[in-house]
């Protein structure tokens, strides 16, 4: 489906990301990672311009064009009880302003038919309390992708997707932790690869500025006390 496809993916040496990658691989695509993890292709961080800047013209160097930018590395999550402004500020240059600043680097490069996949969270619309600092660069990628669609109108599809609980170890969970989940399981890396490769393609052509949210169907669960033998203690 990806012969002769140039896919970047950011975060790509392990988890989600890993997944993502090795999906592309499969399918025939040529993916370049960046990765603070050691990789076979840049080891860089991408909260640093110097990084993406070298990282770019790498890609470019190698193969002259990109198809698909998938924007999956993971930004800090801190909160008001311990996240520094240093801290804060580079959850955003992960999450929000790399994304940003590759679609940039990126402008004249993208070929027919191209796609970037921003990767969100579901914690772009609902919180835990001290997480600010990645629920506040989940809800920017969010609407980054649909202003970016706009504006890319015409060259480059944009969308983006917010996985729920994702277990990256593919562990088998039973009880609460699956059956609270309408779908009745925990998600695995696949559930968001598979969506991925989907919106990248030909099939989803008529796709642009959305985000889909993959979450077993936990956000659209309606939840009060009483329910399902739990009731809220408002001194726990």
């Amino acid at each position: 489906m990806f012969k002769n496809k140039v896919a970047v993916v950011t975060g790509g040496a392990g988890g989600i990301g890993k997944v993502i990658a090795e999906e592309f691989k499969k399918n025939g695509a040529t993916v370049c990672i960046i990765d603070k993890q050691t990789n076979s292709y840049f080891t860089g961080d991408i909260a640093k311009k110097d990084a993406l800047d070298k990282f770019a013209d790498k890609v470019i160097s190698d193969y002259g064009h990109v198809d698909y930018v998938i924007n999956n590395a993971l930004p800090l999550m801190k909160g008001l009880d311990d996240c520094t402004y240093e801290e804060f500020n580079y959850a955003l240059q992960v999450g929000v302003t790399a994304p940003f600043y590759l679609a940039k680097l990126f402008l004249e490069y993208f070929s027919l038919n191209s796609s970037i996949i921003n990767i969100s969270s579901t914690r772009d619309r609902m919180s835990q309390p001290n997480t600010e600092s990645y629920t506040a660069a989940k809800g920017g990628i969010s609407s980054l992708t649909h202003a970016m669609a706009v504006s890319l109108a015409g060259k480059v599809r944009v969308n983006s997707i917010s996985p729920g609980w994702i277990d990256t170890d593919y562990h088998k969970y039973s009880g609460a932790d699956s059956l609270q989940h309408p779908v009745q399981r925990v998600g695995n890396p696949l559930d968001i690869a598979n969506m991925v490769l989907f919106l990248c393609s030909e099939k989803a052509g008529f796709i642009t500025g959305e985000n889909i949210c993959i979450d077993g169907g936990m956000t659209k669960q309606m939840i009060y006390s009483g329910d399902h033998g739990w009731n809220y203690d408002p001194n726990k």
